[in-house]
């Protein structure tokens, strides 16, 4: 079922000269696929052009959403039903939104944030089986309409991106393991996978798709130039 989705910007300052100055701008995408490191690369961007920001993961980002995080991702969530999960995915969006994200974006400062709702919409409903449009009702709820003015979705084969999190700071070596929801099969990745594609298609006014696959600097500037066409940055002089 398609689903619309409005957008409650009415708080936001205006004024601000730079066109990436108090936007909402989303990372989001399968496991391993990079988000977190081509945030850190976007936030030089951010620098360079002079534009204040602040950046947020999700769940987390405030106490209590770090609280619900610990559940969701840790052995303490096992046996948790899917649509508790989503629940608490949209809990720990809603203290987020309203103590960080609001105040934020209403005082001109770009907002950057490791998934929103676009992952619950992947993971919980494509990967889940939860229709759209309830998640969508709960996320209109949690967060009173807000939606990313952008939502950058990094594609890679669930292959590719297993290997990454295999690698990524030898986590076997070091002792540790995959958090509760990258321990689920191949099939649910692929699931997740294919949704997130399809936001970008049912969504093209406020998503974009980048290939994650090649090197960090080679996505970084994929990403650069889709959020630089997006919001008409204009070209260094």
């Amino acid at each position: 079922m398609a689903v619309d989705m409005p957008t409650d910007n009415a708080d936001r300052s205006t004024g601000h000269t730079h066109p990436l100055a108090g936007k909402f701008i989303v990372f989001d995408g399968v496991d391993g696929c990079g988000k977190s490191t081509q945030l850190t690369e976007f936030e030089n961007d951010l620098n360079a052009y002079g534009v204040k920001f602040k950046r947020f993961r999700e769940p987390g980002g405030t106490l209590i959403g770090e609280d619900i995080r610990n559940i969701l991702l840790t052995k303490r969530g096992e046996g948790m039903h899917i649509r508790a999960e989503m629940l608490l995915y949209m809990a720990s969006r809603a203290q987020l939104v309203y103590q960080e994200i609001r105040p934020a974006l209403a005082s001109g400062i770009t907002v950057l944030a490791d998934r929103y709702t676009s992952s619950t919409l992947a993971y919980q409903g494509a990967g889940g089986g939860i229709a759209e449009d309830e998640i969508m009702a709960v996320a209109a709820a949690a967060t009173g309409n807000l939606w990313p003015d952008l939502t950058i979705i990094l594609d890679l084969p669930i292959a590719d991106a297993r290997r990454r999190t295999t690698k990524k700071g030898d986590i076997h070596q070091a002792g540790l393991f995959e958090d509760r929801i990258e321990q689920r099969a191949a099939q649910f990745h692929q699931r997740v996978r294919e949704g997130f594609i399809q936001q970008c298609s049912q969504f093209p006014d406020r998503y974009r798709l980048v290939s994650a696959v090649g090197s960090q600097q080679t996505v970084h500037k994929r990403i650069l130039t889709a959020i630089e066409k997006f919001f008409a940055v204009p070209e260094a002089r």
